[in-house]
């Protein structure tokens, strides 16, 4: 099941809106992070500079086979091994990884969609103990450049009620300035 459509622009576009070695140091994902997965990767915005930063493999994960590419290509660009990708509906199938394998999971820009509790359950499931999530997420602000519209459009205080409601407890809720806010939710065993 695609997430709801929010209006993905071009590439060049996109990867304006984000510096994303600062917004992953903010959420706390660093080199003693272990394996990561990142649910909706996109253009490997997130999943190409996680792969530099972390010891071990970052699953890059979406539904769209143009995606998968462009982050295979990226990573085999950059030399990168430590990428491995999987076209899968997340969704409808789960991320396909095994239960407690990984330390931390990227939500970016995907909460809007029809079920966000049933990924936030997922990423849950996969959390080592003691793991993370990184929510990143656009401002709820009509002035944003891009976004989903408004009406389905989330507010932080709604992606804190979800994690909570999944098991989470929130260590920080950040201003990813100029147009995202970022949380991070612990899972507590």
């Amino acid at each position: 099941m695609k997430i709801r459509e929010s209006g993905m622009p071009d590439e060049g576009k996109w990867e304006g809106f984000f510096e994303p070695y600062e917004i992953l140091k903010t959420l706390g994902l660093n080199n003693s992070t272990i394996d990561v997965a990142d649910f909706g990767c996109g253009y490997g915005t997130f999943t190409i500079p996680v792969s530099k930063i972390i010891n071990g493999k970052v699953y890059a994960i979406d539904i769209e086979s143009e995606m998968i590419d462009i982050t295979e290509q990226k990573a085999k660009v950059e030399n990168l091994s430590n990428v491995e990708t999987a076209l899968r509906d997340f969704m409808s199938e789960g991320s396909g990884l095994k239960k407690e394998s990984v330390d931390y999971v990227i939500l970016s820009n995907i909460l809007h969609g029809e079920e966000p509790e049933k990924l936030l359950r997922e990423a849950y499931r996969i959390l080592s103990p003691k793991g993370k999530v990184g929510i990143i997420h656009w401002n709820h602000d009509p002035t944003t450049p891009r976004g989903p519209p408004m009406k389905i459009r989330i507010k932080p205080e709604q992606c804190i009620e979800w994690a909570i409601s999944s098991g989470f407890k929130i260590s920080g809720v950040y201003d990813l300035k100029p147009y995202h806010y970022g949380i991070v939710a612990n899972k507590e065993r």
